[in-house]
Protein backbone atom coordinates (compact mmCIF):
# COMPACT_ATOMS: atom_id res chain seq x y z
CA UNK A 1 0.00 0.00 0.00
CA UNK A 2 1.28 3.25 -1.35
CA UNK A 3 1.71 6.14 1.19
CA UNK A 4 1.24 8.55 -1.86
CA UNK A 5 -2.67 9.63 -2.31
CA UNK A 6 -4.11 12.38 -4.43
CA UNK A 7 -4.14 15.46 -3.30
CA UNK A 8 -0.64 15.12 -1.51
CA UNK A 9 2.86 15.82 -2.71
CA UNK A 10 4.99 12.94 -3.56
CA UNK A 11 9.08 12.79 -2.53
CA UNK A 12 10.36 14.56 -5.11
CA UNK A 13 8.09 17.91 -4.62
CA UNK A 14 9.20 17.87 -1.10
CA UNK A 15 11.59 20.35 -1.63
CA UNK A 16 9.03 22.80 -3.23
CA UNK A 17 7.08 22.23 -0.40
CA UNK A 18 9.21 23.55 2.30
CA UNK A 19 10.36 26.70 -0.18
CA UNK A 20 9.27 28.95 2.44
CA UNK A 21 10.75 27.53 5.78
CA UNK A 22 13.69 27.23 3.29
CA UNK A 23 13.10 30.92 2.24
CA UNK A 24 12.66 32.57 5.85
CA UNK A 25 8.89 31.29 6.56
CA UNK A 26 8.01 29.29 9.68
CA UNK A 27 7.08 26.17 10.26
CA UNK A 28 3.34 26.95 10.47
CA UNK A 29 3.70 29.04 7.09
CA UNK A 30 4.97 26.21 5.58
CA UNK A 31 2.50 23.56 6.70
CA UNK A 32 -0.43 26.49 5.64
CA UNK A 33 0.31 26.01 1.84
CA UNK A 34 -1.80 23.45 0.54
CA UNK A 35 -1.19 21.97 -3.02
CA UNK A 36 -3.33 22.89 -5.37
CA UNK A 37 -6.15 20.19 -7.14
CA UNK A 38 -4.69 18.14 -9.99
CA UNK A 39 -6.14 19.12 -13.22
CA UNK A 40 -6.48 16.10 -15.77
CA UNK A 41 -4.71 14.14 -12.88
CA UNK A 42 -1.41 15.93 -13.12
CA UNK A 43 -0.76 17.23 -10.21
CA UNK A 44 0.57 21.07 -10.03
CA UNK A 45 2.85 22.85 -8.08
CA UNK A 46 2.20 24.51 -5.02
CA UNK A 47 1.95 28.11 -5.49
CA UNK A 48 4.30 30.57 -3.21
CA UNK A 49 3.00 32.77 -1.11
CA UNK A 50 3.79 36.94 -1.50
CA UNK A 51 4.40 36.95 1.95
CA UNK A 52 6.68 34.38 1.21
CA UNK A 53 8.27 35.90 -2.18
CA UNK A 54 9.31 39.20 -0.04
CA UNK A 55 10.91 37.24 2.49
CA UNK A 56 13.17 35.10 0.41
CA UNK A 57 13.64 38.91 -1.26
CA UNK A 58 14.91 40.27 2.08
CA UNK A 59 19.13 40.88 2.67
CA UNK A 60 20.41 39.89 5.93
CA UNK A 61 20.99 43.06 8.01
CA UNK A 62 24.56 44.08 7.75
CA UNK A 63 26.92 43.32 10.55
CA UNK A 64 28.57 45.96 12.67
CA UNK A 65 31.66 43.45 13.30
CA UNK A 66 32.39 43.25 9.92
CA UNK A 67 35.14 45.37 8.19
CA UNK A 68 34.04 48.24 6.38
CA UNK A 69 35.32 49.42 3.36
CA UNK A 70 37.62 52.51 3.63
CA UNK A 71 36.45 55.33 1.81
CA UNK A 72 38.37 57.00 -0.98
CA UNK A 73 40.76 60.08 0.08
CA UNK A 74 39.35 63.43 -1.40
CA UNK A 75 42.42 64.01 -2.65
CA UNK A 76 42.91 60.39 -4.04
CA UNK A 77 39.54 61.21 -5.88
CA UNK A 78 40.61 64.76 -7.31
CA UNK A 79 44.09 64.29 -8.26
CA UNK A 80 44.72 62.06 -11.31
CA UNK A 81 46.99 58.92 -11.47
CA UNK A 82 50.55 59.16 -9.96
CA UNK A 83 52.31 60.67 -13.05
CA UNK A 84 55.30 59.03 -14.91
CA UNK A 85 58.89 59.15 -13.40
CA UNK A 86 60.12 62.46 -13.47
CA UNK A 87 62.23 63.70 -16.16
CA UNK A 88 65.95 64.74 -15.71
CA UNK A 89 65.22 67.91 -17.00
CA UNK A 90 62.83 68.70 -13.86
CA UNK A 91 65.20 67.41 -11.27
CA UNK A 92 67.92 69.04 -12.89
CA UNK A 93 65.65 72.10 -12.51
CA UNK A 94 64.56 71.38 -8.50
CA UNK A 95 68.17 70.62 -7.85
CA UNK A 96 69.34 74.23 -9.09
CA UNK A 97 66.59 75.38 -7.27
CA UNK A 98 67.49 74.08 -4.07
CA UNK A 99 71.30 74.93 -4.26
CA UNK A 100 70.30 78.62 -5.30
CA UNK A 101 67.99 78.58 -2.12
CA UNK A 102 71.21 77.90 0.35
CA UNK A 103 72.92 79.94 -1.34
CA UNK A 104 71.27 83.14 -1.95
CA UNK A 105 68.58 83.18 0.40
CA UNK A 106 70.33 83.26 3.73
CA UNK A 107 71.47 87.05 3.31
CA UNK A 108 68.16 88.12 2.61
CA UNK A 109 65.25 89.26 0.17
CA UNK A 110 65.61 91.14 -3.13
CA UNK A 111 66.39 90.06 -6.42
CA UNK A 112 67.71 86.65 -5.52
CA UNK A 113 63.51 85.64 -4.64
CA UNK A 114 63.21 86.23 -8.01
CA UNK A 115 66.35 84.26 -9.81
CA UNK A 116 65.14 81.21 -6.92
CA UNK A 117 61.65 81.22 -8.65
CA UNK A 118 63.16 81.20 -12.19
CA UNK A 119 64.38 77.69 -11.98
CA UNK A 120 61.53 76.25 -10.08
CA UNK A 121 58.79 77.40 -12.42
CA UNK A 122 60.99 76.14 -15.21
CA UNK A 123 60.90 72.47 -13.17
CA UNK A 124 57.18 73.02 -13.20
CA UNK A 125 56.51 73.63 -17.08
CA UNK A 126 58.86 70.64 -18.29
CA UNK A 127 57.21 68.13 -15.57
CA UNK A 128 53.79 69.55 -17.11
CA UNK A 129 54.79 69.29 -20.53
CA UNK A 130 55.70 65.88 -20.21
CA UNK A 131 52.51 64.80 -18.66
CA UNK A 132 50.64 66.33 -21.73
CA UNK A 133 49.72 69.64 -20.54
CA UNK A 134 49.70 72.55 -22.59
CA UNK A 135 49.62 76.14 -21.50
CA UNK A 136 46.64 77.66 -21.45
CA UNK A 137 46.03 81.53 -21.40
CA UNK A 138 45.00 81.80 -17.60
CA UNK A 139 48.13 79.77 -16.81
CA UNK A 140 50.29 81.75 -18.40
CA UNK A 141 48.36 85.25 -16.54
CA UNK A 142 48.91 83.49 -12.67
CA UNK A 143 52.10 82.64 -13.58
CA UNK A 144 53.74 85.73 -14.94
CA UNK A 145 51.72 87.74 -12.50
CA UNK A 146 53.23 85.48 -9.64
CA UNK A 147 56.44 86.22 -11.28
CA UNK A 148 56.16 90.19 -10.89
CA UNK A 149 55.05 89.75 -7.44
CA UNK A 150 58.43 88.56 -7.04
CA UNK A 151 60.12 91.91 -8.43
CA UNK A 152 58.42 93.23 -5.51
CA UNK A 153 61.34 92.57 -2.64
CA UNK A 154 63.77 93.23 -5.87
CA UNK A 155 62.76 97.18 -4.91
CA UNK A 156 61.03 97.82 -2.40
CA UNK A 157 63.07 97.80 1.75
CA UNK A 158 59.86 97.58 3.47
CA UNK A 159 58.88 94.56 4.59
CA UNK A 160 55.12 94.77 5.26
CA UNK A 161 54.38 94.93 1.56
CA UNK A 162 56.99 92.66 0.07
CA UNK A 163 55.37 90.23 3.02
CA UNK A 164 52.14 90.52 0.91
CA UNK A 165 53.32 89.96 -2.57
CA UNK A 166 55.61 87.00 -1.49
CA UNK A 167 52.75 85.24 -0.16
CA UNK A 168 50.42 87.09 -3.31
CA UNK A 169 52.86 85.11 -5.18
CA UNK A 170 52.38 81.69 -3.33
CA UNK A 171 49.14 81.71 -4.37
CA UNK A 172 49.24 82.75 -7.88
CA UNK A 173 52.05 80.17 -8.72
CA UNK A 174 49.70 77.38 -6.80
CA UNK A 175 46.93 79.05 -9.31
CA UNK A 176 48.86 78.30 -12.25
CA UNK A 177 49.46 74.55 -11.35
CA UNK A 178 46.11 73.66 -10.65
CA UNK A 179 44.20 75.64 -13.28
CA UNK A 180 41.07 76.36 -10.84
CA UNK A 181 38.14 78.44 -12.08
CA UNK A 182 34.88 78.25 -9.70
CA UNK A 183 34.69 80.12 -5.99
CA UNK A 184 35.75 77.31 -4.14
CA UNK A 185 38.46 76.08 -6.84
CA UNK A 186 39.71 79.16 -6.96
CA UNK A 187 40.28 79.23 -2.85
CA UNK A 188 41.68 76.12 -2.43
CA UNK A 189 43.47 76.09 -5.51
CA UNK A 190 45.83 78.99 -3.90
CA UNK A 191 46.28 76.85 -1.01
CA UNK A 192 46.35 73.71 -2.78
CA UNK A 193 50.71 73.51 -3.46
CA UNK A 194 50.70 72.61 0.05
CA UNK A 195 48.96 69.48 -0.79
CA UNK A 196 51.81 68.09 -3.01
CA UNK A 197 54.77 67.78 -0.67
CA UNK A 198 54.19 64.43 0.61
CA UNK A 199 53.59 63.48 -3.05
CA UNK A 200 56.54 65.40 -4.67
CA UNK A 201 58.50 63.71 -2.25
CA UNK A 202 57.74 60.44 -2.61
CA UNK A 203 57.86 61.14 -6.62
CA UNK A 204 60.98 62.78 -6.51
CA UNK A 205 62.84 59.84 -4.59
CA UNK A 206 61.34 57.48 -6.40
CA UNK A 207 62.70 59.21 -9.78
CA UNK A 208 66.55 59.48 -8.29
CA UNK A 209 66.05 55.69 -7.31
CA UNK A 210 65.06 55.07 -10.80
CA UNK A 211 67.92 57.32 -12.25
CA UNK A 212 70.69 55.76 -10.13
CA UNK A 213 69.78 52.31 -10.56
CA UNK A 214 69.56 52.84 -14.43
CA UNK A 215 72.60 55.19 -15.13
CA UNK A 216 75.23 52.14 -15.30
CA UNK A 217 78.28 54.09 -14.78
CA UNK A 218 76.99 57.27 -16.47
CA UNK A 219 76.03 59.11 -12.79
CA UNK A 220 80.00 58.81 -11.79
CA UNK A 221 81.07 60.05 -14.78
CA UNK A 222 79.12 63.32 -14.24
CA UNK A 223 80.09 63.42 -10.66
CA UNK A 224 83.69 63.50 -11.67
CA UNK A 225 83.33 65.61 -14.08
CA UNK A 226 81.67 68.42 -11.76
CA UNK A 227 84.11 67.56 -9.21
CA UNK A 228 87.31 68.36 -11.47
CA UNK A 229 85.30 71.79 -12.71
CA UNK A 230 84.64 72.75 -9.33
CA UNK A 231 88.60 72.16 -8.35
CA UNK A 232 89.65 73.86 -11.38
CA UNK A 233 87.20 76.84 -10.64
CA UNK A 234 88.51 77.08 -7.29
CA UNK A 235 92.50 76.51 -8.28
CA UNK A 236 92.54 79.57 -10.97
CA UNK A 237 89.82 81.84 -9.26
CA UNK A 238 92.29 81.92 -6.50
CA UNK A 239 95.47 82.91 -8.35
CA UNK A 240 93.92 85.15 -10.64
CA UNK A 241 92.29 86.99 -7.37
CA UNK A 242 95.47 87.28 -6.06
CA UNK A 243 96.91 88.67 -9.29
CA UNK A 244 94.44 91.64 -9.47
CA UNK A 245 92.81 93.41 -7.02
CA UNK A 246 90.01 94.65 -8.90
CA UNK A 247 89.13 91.28 -9.96
CA UNK A 248 89.57 90.08 -6.31
CA UNK A 249 86.50 92.48 -5.43
CA UNK A 250 84.47 91.78 -8.41
CA UNK A 251 84.41 88.28 -7.40
CA UNK A 252 84.08 88.69 -4.02
CA UNK A 253 81.05 90.41 -4.54
CA UNK A 254 79.36 88.22 -7.09
CA UNK A 255 80.18 84.62 -4.60
CA UNK A 256 78.24 84.06 -2.06
CA UNK A 257 79.20 84.83 1.93
CA UNK A 258 79.19 81.21 2.81
CA UNK A 259 80.58 80.39 6.97
CA UNK A 260 80.78 77.58 8.75
CA UNK A 261 78.49 78.96 11.39
CA UNK A 262 75.42 79.57 8.38
CA UNK A 263 75.84 76.09 7.91
CA UNK A 264 72.43 75.01 9.32
CA UNK A 265 70.34 77.78 8.34
CA UNK A 266 72.04 77.45 4.91
CA UNK A 267 70.86 73.41 4.85
CA UNK A 268 67.44 74.17 6.07
CA UNK A 269 67.02 76.78 3.11
CA UNK A 270 68.13 73.83 0.52
CA UNK A 271 65.50 71.97 1.97
CA UNK A 272 62.49 74.23 1.61
CA UNK A 273 64.08 74.89 -1.87
CA UNK A 274 64.21 71.00 -3.19
CA UNK A 275 60.37 70.54 -1.55
CA UNK A 276 58.69 74.02 -2.63
CA UNK A 277 60.48 72.84 -6.06
CA UNK A 278 59.14 69.10 -6.15
CA UNK A 279 56.24 70.32 -4.94
CA UNK A 280 55.60 72.41 -7.68
CA UNK A 281 56.49 70.03 -10.33
CA UNK A 282 54.26 67.14 -8.73
CA UNK A 283 51.37 69.74 -8.99
CA UNK A 284 51.94 70.28 -12.75
CA UNK A 285 52.25 66.75 -13.23
CA UNK A 286 49.38 65.58 -11.58
CA UNK A 287 46.81 68.67 -10.34
CA UNK A 288 44.12 68.27 -8.43
CA UNK A 289 40.72 69.24 -9.41
CA UNK A 290 39.41 71.69 -7.23
CA UNK A 291 36.53 72.51 -9.25
CA UNK A 292 35.83 68.79 -8.44
CA UNK A 293 34.50 70.13 -4.79
CA UNK A 294 31.07 71.47 -5.72
CA UNK A 295 28.44 73.71 -2.59
CA UNK A 296 25.35 72.31 -3.45
CA UNK A 297 23.05 75.52 -4.06
CA UNK A 298 20.72 76.64 -1.16
CA UNK A 299 16.54 75.94 -1.60
CA UNK A 300 15.28 78.75 -3.84
CA UNK A 301 13.07 80.89 -1.96
CA UNK A 302 9.91 82.93 -3.42
CA UNK A 303 9.65 86.23 -4.37
CA UNK A 304 8.88 87.85 -1.91
CA UNK A 305 10.24 85.76 1.02
CA UNK A 306 14.15 86.98 -0.69
CA UNK A 307 13.23 90.77 -2.28
CA UNK A 308 11.95 92.06 0.74
CA UNK A 309 14.83 92.24 3.44
CA UNK A 310 17.29 93.22 0.23
CA UNK A 311 14.62 96.18 -0.33
CA UNK A 312 14.43 97.09 2.89
CA UNK A 313 17.97 97.45 3.33
CA UNK A 314 18.52 99.34 -0.13
CA UNK A 315 15.97 102.24 1.49
CA UNK A 316 18.60 102.22 4.45
CA UNK A 317 21.40 102.74 2.25
CA UNK A 318 19.63 105.21 0.28
CA UNK A 319 18.21 107.14 3.40
CA UNK A 320 22.40 107.33 4.71
CA UNK A 321 23.48 108.14 1.22
CA UNK A 322 20.94 110.63 1.53
CA UNK A 323 22.51 112.38 4.36
CA UNK A 324 25.82 112.26 3.27
CA UNK A 325 25.34 114.08 0.26
CA UNK A 326 23.75 116.94 2.22
CA UNK A 327 26.47 117.10 4.66
CA UNK A 328 28.75 117.14 1.55
CA UNK A 329 26.84 119.73 -0.01
CA UNK A 330 26.56 122.35 2.15
CA UNK A 331 25.75 121.10 5.64
CA UNK A 332 29.37 119.70 7.06
CA UNK A 333 29.68 122.86 9.70
CA UNK A 334 26.40 122.30 10.85
CA UNK A 335 26.33 118.78 11.58
CA UNK A 336 30.10 119.79 13.44
CA UNK A 337 28.47 122.22 15.65
CA UNK A 338 25.23 120.16 16.55
CA UNK A 339 27.16 117.26 17.37
CA UNK A 340 31.14 118.80 18.87
CA UNK A 341 32.97 116.83 16.96
CA UNK A 342 36.18 117.68 14.88
CA UNK A 343 36.78 117.06 11.59
CA UNK A 344 38.98 114.15 12.37
CA UNK A 345 36.89 112.64 15.03
CA UNK A 346 34.09 112.95 12.38
CA UNK A 347 36.02 110.97 9.99
CA UNK A 348 37.29 108.45 12.74
CA UNK A 349 33.64 107.66 13.71
CA UNK A 350 32.40 106.88 10.21
CA UNK A 351 35.79 105.02 8.49
CA UNK A 352 35.53 101.50 10.10
CA UNK A 353 31.81 101.31 10.31
CA UNK A 354 31.85 101.88 6.83
CA UNK A 355 34.43 99.40 5.83
CA UNK A 356 32.11 97.06 8.14
CA UNK A 357 29.22 97.98 6.15
CA UNK A 358 30.81 97.16 2.69
CA UNK A 359 32.00 93.73 4.11
CA UNK A 360 28.85 92.84 5.54
CA UNK A 361 27.44 93.91 2.16
CA UNK A 362 29.38 91.54 -0.02
CA UNK A 363 28.33 88.43 2.65
CA UNK A 364 24.68 89.72 2.29
CA UNK A 365 25.14 89.51 -1.51
CA UNK A 366 26.69 85.94 -1.45
CA UNK A 367 23.78 84.80 0.73
CA UNK A 368 21.26 86.76 -1.34
CA UNK A 369 22.75 84.72 -4.66
CA UNK A 370 22.68 80.88 -2.61
CA UNK A 371 18.83 81.46 -2.34
CA UNK A 372 17.69 84.05 -5.31
CA UNK A 373 14.54 82.84 -7.10
CA UNK A 374 15.57 81.13 -9.98
CA UNK A 375 13.96 79.40 -13.13
CA UNK A 376 12.24 81.84 -14.64
CA UNK A 377 13.34 85.12 -16.66
CA UNK A 378 11.45 87.39 -14.11
CA UNK A 379 13.21 85.52 -11.16
CA UNK A 380 16.47 86.62 -13.12
CA UNK A 381 15.62 90.35 -13.39
CA UNK A 382 14.02 91.10 -9.93
CA UNK A 383 17.42 89.33 -8.76
CA UNK A 384 19.97 91.58 -11.19
CA UNK A 385 17.72 94.50 -10.27
CA UNK A 386 17.75 94.30 -6.43
CA UNK A 387 21.47 93.09 -6.12
CA UNK A 388 22.34 95.61 -8.74
CA UNK A 389 20.49 98.20 -6.69
CA UNK A 390 22.49 97.27 -3.47
CA UNK A 391 25.99 97.14 -5.43
CA UNK A 392 25.38 100.90 -6.71
CA UNK A 393 24.65 102.29 -3.53
CA UNK A 394 27.57 100.14 -1.88
CA UNK A 395 29.61 102.11 -4.31
CA UNK A 396 28.52 105.26 -2.52
CA UNK A 397 29.21 104.12 0.89
CA UNK A 398 33.12 103.00 -0.25
CA UNK A 399 33.06 106.85 -1.64
CA UNK A 400 32.18 107.93 1.78
CA UNK A 401 34.59 105.97 3.66
CA UNK A 402 37.41 107.76 1.42
CA UNK A 403 36.63 110.49 1.98
CA UNK A 404 36.50 110.26 5.67
CA UNK A 405 40.05 108.43 5.41
CA UNK A 406 41.26 111.87 3.45
CA UNK A 407 40.07 114.17 6.35
CA UNK A 408 41.55 111.85 8.78
CA UNK A 409 44.90 111.82 7.41
CA UNK A 410 44.93 115.58 6.57
CA UNK A 411 44.11 116.00 10.26
CA UNK A 412 46.01 113.66 11.79
CA UNK A 413 48.93 112.72 8.53
CA UNK A 414 49.29 109.32 6.70
CA UNK A 415 50.65 105.98 8.76
CA UNK A 416 50.93 102.52 7.63
CA UNK A 417 47.67 101.34 8.92
CA UNK A 418 45.67 104.55 7.45
CA UNK A 419 47.19 103.67 3.88
CA UNK A 420 46.42 99.88 4.38
CA UNK A 421 43.01 100.06 5.01
CA UNK A 422 42.47 102.90 2.51
CA UNK A 423 43.75 100.62 0.24
CA UNK A 424 41.30 97.55 1.34
CA UNK A 425 38.08 99.90 1.00
CA UNK A 426 39.71 100.61 -2.47
CA UNK A 427 39.97 97.38 -3.48
CA UNK A 428 36.36 96.33 -2.36
CA UNK A 429 35.32 98.68 -4.48
CA UNK A 430 36.69 96.95 -7.39
CA UNK A 431 35.04 93.70 -6.69
CA UNK A 432 31.57 95.55 -6.20
CA UNK A 433 32.31 96.75 -9.75
CA UNK A 434 33.50 93.24 -11.04
CA UNK A 435 30.36 91.79 -9.42
CA UNK A 436 28.04 94.86 -11.19
CA UNK A 437 29.96 93.58 -14.68
CA UNK A 438 29.07 89.53 -14.12
CA UNK A 439 25.33 90.90 -13.60
CA UNK A 440 25.12 92.37 -17.06
CA UNK A 441 27.52 90.09 -18.72
CA UNK A 442 27.73 86.77 -16.53
CA UNK A 443 29.50 85.64 -13.75
CA UNK A 444 31.58 82.54 -15.44
CA UNK A 445 34.70 84.40 -15.07
CA UNK A 446 34.02 86.21 -12.10
CA UNK A 447 36.04 84.32 -8.95
CA UNK A 448 38.84 84.59 -11.53
CA UNK A 449 38.43 88.54 -11.99
CA UNK A 450 37.99 88.90 -8.74
CA UNK A 451 41.67 86.94 -7.80
CA UNK A 452 43.37 89.26 -10.71
CA UNK A 453 42.36 92.46 -8.43
CA UNK A 454 43.42 91.32 -5.95
CA UNK A 455 46.99 90.30 -7.22
CA UNK A 456 46.99 93.62 -8.99
CA UNK A 457 45.90 95.49 -6.14
CA UNK A 458 49.39 93.88 -3.83
CA UNK A 459 51.14 94.75 -6.94
CA UNK A 460 50.46 98.20 -7.10
CA UNK A 461 50.50 98.69 -3.33
CA UNK A 462 54.25 97.32 -3.06
CA UNK A 463 55.01 99.18 -6.07
CA UNK A 464 53.67 102.83 -5.15
CA UNK A 465 56.04 102.15 -2.49
CA UNK A 466 53.51 102.76 0.86
CA UNK A 467 56.88 104.15 2.85
CA UNK A 468 57.85 106.78 0.35
CA UNK A 469 53.79 107.86 0.00
CA UNK A 470 53.66 108.01 4.41
CA UNK A 471 57.28 109.83 4.44
CA UNK A 472 56.40 112.69 1.23
CA UNK A 473 52.64 113.25 2.66
CA UNK A 474 53.79 114.15 6.23
CA UNK A 475 56.89 116.07 4.61
CA UNK A 476 54.17 118.06 2.82
CA UNK A 477 52.07 118.82 5.76
CA UNK A 478 54.95 120.38 7.29
CA UNK A 479 55.59 122.61 4.41
CA UNK A 480 52.16 123.77 4.98
CA UNK A 481 53.17 124.46 8.55
CA UNK A 482 51.65 121.78 10.20
CA UNK A 483 52.91 119.57 12.83
CA UNK A 484 55.19 116.81 12.02
CA UNK A 485 55.45 113.22 13.75
CA UNK A 486 59.47 112.85 13.41
CA UNK A 487 59.15 109.92 16.17
CA UNK A 488 56.94 108.17 13.56
CA UNK A 489 58.66 109.06 10.85
CA UNK A 490 61.94 107.57 12.02
CA UNK A 491 60.46 103.82 12.05
CA UNK A 492 60.05 103.80 8.38
CA UNK A 493 62.21 101.41 5.78
CA UNK A 494 65.27 102.87 3.46
CA UNK A 495 62.10 103.61 1.01
CA UNK A 496 61.20 106.94 3.05
CA UNK A 497 64.99 108.05 2.69
CA UNK A 498 64.28 110.26 -0.74
CA UNK A 499 61.50 112.44 1.17
CA UNK A 500 63.08 112.39 4.61
CA UNK A 501 65.83 113.80 3.10
CA UNK A 502 64.23 116.90 1.97
CA UNK A 503 63.76 118.09 5.45
CA UNK A 504 65.83 120.79 7.16
CA UNK A 505 67.81 120.33 10.07
CA UNK A 506 67.77 119.12 12.40
CA UNK A 507 64.68 117.81 11.42
CA UNK A 508 66.59 115.45 8.93
CA UNK A 509 69.28 114.18 11.22
CA UNK A 510 66.76 112.95 13.30
CA UNK A 511 64.25 111.66 11.25
CA UNK A 512 67.32 109.73 8.86
CA UNK A 513 69.26 108.31 12.02
CA UNK A 514 67.36 105.14 12.81
CA UNK A 515 67.45 104.41 8.86
CA UNK A 516 71.24 105.38 8.41
CA UNK A 517 72.19 103.25 11.60
CA UNK A 518 70.12 99.67 10.11
CA UNK A 519 72.24 100.33 6.70
CA UNK A 520 75.71 100.89 8.17
CA UNK A 521 75.26 97.58 10.38
CA UNK A 522 73.69 95.75 7.14
CA UNK A 523 76.66 94.56 4.90
CA UNK A 524 74.36 92.48 2.63
CA UNK A 525 75.53 91.47 -1.26
CA UNK A 526 74.25 92.53 -4.59
CA UNK A 527 71.62 89.31 -4.67
CA UNK A 528 70.08 90.75 -1.26
CA UNK A 529 69.89 94.38 -1.71
CA UNK A 530 66.77 96.17 -3.39
CA UNK A 531 66.36 99.00 -4.97
CA UNK A 532 64.87 101.25 -2.10
CA UNK A 533 68.26 100.68 0.35
CA UNK A 534 70.76 101.22 -2.78
CA UNK A 535 69.49 104.81 -3.16
CA UNK A 536 69.35 105.32 0.37
CA UNK A 537 72.46 104.57 0.60
CA UNK A 538 73.79 106.80 -1.92
CA UNK A 539 71.54 109.70 -0.28
CA UNK A 540 73.31 109.22 2.97
CA UNK A 541 76.71 108.72 1.11
CA UNK A 542 76.47 112.20 -0.42
CA UNK A 543 74.63 113.99 2.60
CA UNK A 544 75.74 112.13 5.62
CA UNK A 545 74.03 113.11 9.41
CA UNK A 546 75.21 115.92 10.52
CA UNK A 547 75.94 116.61 13.97
CA UNK A 548 75.07 114.54 16.72
CA UNK A 549 71.90 112.67 15.67
CA UNK A 550 70.38 112.40 19.64
CA UNK A 551 71.10 116.66 19.82
CA UNK A 552 69.76 116.92 16.43
CA UNK A 553 66.37 114.79 17.56
CA UNK A 554 66.37 116.83 20.73
CA UNK A 555 65.97 120.11 19.08
CA UNK A 556 63.67 118.89 16.44
CA UNK A 557 60.70 118.39 18.68
CA UNK A 558 57.90 119.88 17.36
CA UNK A 559 54.16 120.68 18.72
CA UNK A 560 51.85 118.76 19.66
CA UNK A 561 47.85 119.43 18.92
CA UNK A 562 47.34 122.63 20.82
CA UNK A 563 51.22 123.72 19.71
CA UNK A 564 52.57 124.13 23.29
CA UNK A 565 52.81 120.17 24.88
CA UNK A 566 56.21 120.42 23.43
CA UNK A 567 56.06 116.52 22.22
CA UNK A 568 55.05 115.11 18.38
CA UNK A 569 51.59 114.74 16.96
CA UNK A 570 50.18 111.39 18.26
CA UNK A 571 46.84 110.13 17.66
CA UNK A 572 46.31 107.26 20.31
CA UNK A 573 43.25 105.45 17.44
CA UNK A 574 46.67 104.58 15.46
CA UNK A 575 49.83 103.31 17.09
CA UNK A 576 50.65 101.70 14.11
Amino acid sequence: MSDHTPGTTGPEEAPEASGPTERGGTPEQAASVKAPEPRDGIPEPPRTPKYAQQQGRRQPPPSHWQPQRPQEPVLARLRPATPAAIRGATLCCVLVTALLSALLLGDGLGPNLLIVAVPASLGAFYAARAAGRRLRPWTACWAVGGLALLAVPALRAAGWPVFLAVVSAIALGSLALHGSRSWLGVFLGSLGLFSSIADGLAWGGRGVHARVADSRGRLGVVLRSTGVALVLLIVFGALFASADAAFADVLGDLMPDVSMKDSPWRVLLFVTGLIGALAAAYTAAAPVRWDGITIRRGKARGRLEWAMPLIVLNLLFAVFIAIQLTVLLGGYDKVMAETSLSHAQYARQGFWQLLWATLLTLLVIALALRWAPRGREGDRTLVRSVLGVLCLLTLTVVASALRRMDLYVDEYGLTRLRISVAAVELWLGVVIVLILVAGVFGARLLPRAVAVSAAVAVLTFGLVSPDGLIAEQNVQRYRDDRAIDISYLRGLSADAVPALDTLPEPLRSCALMDIERSLRSDDVPWYATDLGEARARDILRKKPISGDPVQSCMASRTGGDDGETGVDQYDPYDPY
